[in-house]
């Protein structure tokens, strides 16, 4: 059985809320925070970001995998980030801009990624 406990990315400064998201169905298998943000709906449209970013680097021959794709807005930062161990799951992370060091949130979301554990 899988670890699901998302809540450690609640610690990363700036946090609005995170989701560990099924790729094929956009649905959110874990998920904290949030508030005003629907993370439902978010893993379901971000699913069909990271699958266009896919198919665009394969139409390019890219030949290489996507470690994470970052969407700035006015006042959020939005982080996707593929699973190594499983390309059918993805971490999505939002941010508060103002309040967060987006280099050590990258580094956060790589570090918390490694302590999934999947039977």
């Amino acid at each position: 059985m899988a670890k699901l406990d998302i809540n450690p990315l609640s610690t990363i400064d700036g946090f609005l809320g995170a989701a560990l998201v099924d790729l094929d169905s956009g649905m959110a298998l874990a998920k904290v925070g949030g508030g005003a943000l629907d993370l439902d709906v978010a893993a379901a449209g971000n699913s069909e970001v990271l699958k266009a970013k896919r198919r665009a680097a394969n139409a390019l021959k890219l030949n290489d995998s996507i470690e994470d794709i970052l969407i700035t807005l006015g006042k959020q930062m939005h982080l996707l980030r593929p699973l190594e161990r499983n390309d059918k799951l993805f971490l999505y992370l939002a941010l508060d801009r103002g309040k967060a060091n987006l280099a050590m949130a990258r580094h956060e979301l790589k570090s918390f990624e490694k302590s999934l554990e999947f039977a």
